[in-house]
């Protein structure tokens, strides 16, 4: 950024890539760094420290964005009128038209004539286009040339979805759009917290003592004797106070919470009874804050939900010896062989079915119930596959799955097989597939957890989704696979 360069101040220098700070961040030893600048500077490395001073850390260092660093910045750079420089389209032959939209799968910028493609054609309507920007590498993955889609909150670093099955396996991630809403949520919290914690230390000035329990006083409860004085008193009417302030209707609509009375006041307790109430709101908040916590975490699996579509297995393809139920979202294995038609589609030997639905580009999820079965197997199969006799799951061969046998031994069907070991028994499966990717994704949907993917793969023809339900073995895996709606 060669116009900031001249005034520009050594303060608000990054000394890695010697600009002005972008998200800057301070080490334990003082030094800023931009953000992005210090993760590449220590991706790959097992001892962290700091590059301008050299010191070195026990442990990585849990860094948060210098909010106030970064508003000096970003008046330093309004004042300097630092703003971006026009874009102008990449496919302009001649006099260069000014861009409009930037694409980052295909890695360009279009003006308004050279978008309509991507407005009208199916295959490019699914790319992800953002406002025309000059540094487009900015906004792709430099290890894996995809769009940064999600945001790692470990890391607190933009990843691509191929990341998300890689080194951020483990990773806390969400898709890039719900992190910045929530990051504005949390900045509007935190004023409305300033602001209301004022009003709470002016009640905290304003309460007087009031005579009828005094520092002498005790009652009994579970056999001992407890004393409560008046300041104890005191501090729970104000916590209760700050409570009710600080936080949103919806977080304190508890049962103790709504029982409280609205027309007393709260800065003035006069009652054994009234301090029982304040417990039991307070308790109650936290275990309302508690299941908050919980649900807030349980969103790893929303950006690929969004991509569901609705399956029903084939009759054409299912193997004489599986049932299928009437609305096509069941099958199970039977102990005689129905008399079906001959198809060139059908499974003749393996007991398995596809789905009538195949894709040949896009994103696509679904979901099936495995709870109660010893066996079976899910995934992918391309339209070519060969149906008659003995089959080999694998890549391959044209299937893409996840198996489950002996009740307890699940396996991905690479090539060759890689053993899985799940913290629980799933019982229900959830299967991504992203075409243009070469990715098929496993999920564990009750735990929302990652169970295995296939990465780098190449898809050249429509791809079905596959069911094998397994063996009947006597009885124990009779339960039949069901594909159910996705929430």
């Amino acid at each position: 950024m060669a116009s900031s360069s001249g005034p520009l101040n050594e303060e608000l220098q990054c000394s890695i890539c010697l600009d002005v700070f972008t998200d800057p961040v301070t080490t334990p030893c003082g030094h800023n760094f931009c953000r992005t600048c210090l993760s590449k500077c220590w991706t790959n490395t097992q001892t962290c420290f700091c590059p301008f001073c050299k010191e070195t850390f026990s442990r990585r260092p849990d860094l948060k964005i210098n909010t106030t660093l970064r508003e000096v910045v970003q008046h330093f750079k309004e004042k300097l009128d630092l703003g971006e420089s026009e874009v102008f389209c990449d496919i302009c032959d001649e006099r260069k038209q000014k861009a409009v939209k930037s694409c980052l799968m295909c890695q360009s910028s279009y003006c308004d004539d050279h978008l309509e493609l991507h407005l009208r054609v199916p295959r490019l309507k699914k790319h992800t286009l953002i406002n025309a920007v000059e540094n487009l590498e900015d906004y792709i993955c430099q290890k894996h040339e995809r769009p940064l889609e999600m945001f790692c909150r470990d890391d607190q670093t933009c990843v691509c979805l191929f990341c998300t099955e890689g080194e951020h396996r483990t990773h806390n991630t969400v898709p890039i759009e719900e992190e910045s809403q929530e990051e504005k949520t949390q900045t509007d919290e935190q004023q409305m917290i300033q602001k209301r914690m004022k009003k709470i230390q002016e009640i905290k000035h304003s309460v007087k003592p009031r005579k009828p329990i005094t520092s002498n006083d005790s009652f009994l409860t579970s056999s001992r004797t407890v004393h409560i004085s008046n300041g104890m008193i005191i501090g729970l009417g104000v916590l209760l106070v700050a409570v009710l302030i600080i936080f949103p209707k919806q977080y304190t609509k508890c049962s103790s919470l709504n029982s409280l009375s609205h027309t007393k006041n709260w800065t003035e307790i006069s009652s054994v009874s009234d301090v029982y109430v304040l417990k039991r709101a307070l308790t109650e908040l936290r275990k309302t804050h508690e299941t908050l916590n919980e649900k807030i975490s349980q969103t790893g699996l929303k950006f690929v939900q969004k991509f569901a579509v609705d399956v029903n297995l084939d009759p054409d393809t299912v193997n004489p010896y599986l049932i299928l139920s009437d609305d096509g979202k069941q099958v199970s294995h039977g102990h005689i062989e129905r008399n079906v038609p001959k198809n060139p589609k059908r499974f003749d030997y393996t007991v398995c079915v596809l789905a009538k639905q195949g894709f040949s580009s896009g994103r696509f999820y679904y979901e099936v119930q495995v709870k109660g079965k010893t066996g079976w197997s899910l995934g992918v199969a391309r339209e070519s596959i060969n149906r008659k006799g003995e089959i080999i799951l694998t890549p391959d061969n044209g299937y893409w799955t996840v198996w489950l046998r002996n009740e307890n031994q699940y396996s991905a069907r690479d090539d060759p097989s890689v053993s899985l070991s799940l913290r629980v028994k799933p019982e229900k499966v959830g299967v991504f597939v992203d075409y243009e990717e070469g990715l098929v994704s496993f999920y564990d949907v009750g735990s929302r957890s990652h169970i295995y993917s296939f990465t780098g793969q190449t898809f050249t023809e429509k791809l079905y989704p596959y069911f094998s339900p397994g063996l009947n073995d006597k009885g124990k895996n009779s339960k039949p696979l069901i594909i159910t709606r996705v929430y």
